[in-house]
């Protein structure tokens, strides 16, 4: 069984301007809740938890910096506007 993957992981890759830092962590973020099940870890394992955000964000921006394409960059205000116009037709609510 595929599963799909967080709503809440957004694409970072050929985007005008390129993915910030903050974003590549907010992925990290949320790729490492979602793997281990908690939003927030005990005491125990903060360490760990935090350790794993760190080393996912750093792959991912490895990543995108090693990425290539021939496509031209996404357009940011673009991309949101066709996500909300999306999201209002599967859940009935004005775009904007």
């Amino acid at each position: 069984m595929l599963a799909r993957m967080c709503r809440n992981i957004r694409v970072l890759h050929n985007f005008d301007p390129p993915a910030t830092d903050e974003e590549v962590h907010a992925s990290a973020l949320q790729y490492v809740r979602k793997i281990s099940g908690t939003t927030k870890p005990s005491a125990a394992n903060a360490e760990a938890f935090e350790r794993a955000v760190g080393e996912v964000a750093a792959a991912t921006r490895k990543l995108l910096d090693s990425l290539v394409t021939s496509a031209p960059p996404k357009n940011r205000e673009v991309e949101a506007a066709k996500a909300r116009a999306k999201a209002a037709k599967r859940y009935g609510t004005l775009a904007g």
